[in-house]
């Protein structure tokens, strides 16, 4: 469990991570005059997020869940794969990327990296994550909670997103 523990941890680490990148984002997109969207819905993220991590930790103490080495190891390939599509997601928006939905008038659209492939490679990431994440230690009630509002968060974050991406055309 010690080491489900540091990756979870460093997780939040990454997390950490990704917000000092965002708030150095969001600095360069304020002072192009940059806008955001969708800002009531962003400190639910946050909890969400969060509510993932701690039900990460405290799922497999308090109800003794096992490490199923058949589950856990594929999940954290897979854990480790999400990473990776975020990190490339993130570098390919490059200093248009931040957790907020933000617009800068007059920017393009970026359309390369991820983004040719598929519309919204980043939540792709978040939600393979969400269920992988959990499932390295048999946390599968953290999976389906986290999944569920997950998939209701989306909802309404995509249709902020692509109201805002419309604004650029």
């Amino acid at each position: 469990m010690s080491w489900y523990v540091l990756l979870i941890v460093a997780v939040a680490v990454e997390r950490l991570a990704e917000l000092v990148v965002s708030k150095r984002n969001l600095a360069w997109s304020q002072a192009r005059g940059g806008t955001e969207f969708g800002a009531e819905h962003y400190p639910v993220m946050v909890v969400l997020h969060v509510g993932l991590l701690v039900g990460c930790l405290v799922e497999p103490l308090v109800l003794h869940r096992p490490f199923v080495p058949a589950l856990g190891w594929p999940m954290l390939a897979i854990v480790v794969a999400a990473q990776v599509l975020r990190w490339w997601c993130i570098t390919t928006l490059g200093p248009q990327w931040n957790t907020k939905v933000v617009v800068v008038p007059g920017a393009d659209r970026v359309t390369g990296g991820p983004y040719r492939l598929i519309p919204h490679p980043n939540y792709v990431a978040v939600v393979v994550e969400g269920v992988a994440l959990p499932l390295v230690h048999g946390a599968w009630i953290t999976a389906v909670v986290f999944t569920v509002l997950n998939a209701v968060l989306l909802r309404t974050r995509i249709k902020v997103e692509n109201t805002a991406l419309a604004s650029l055309s």
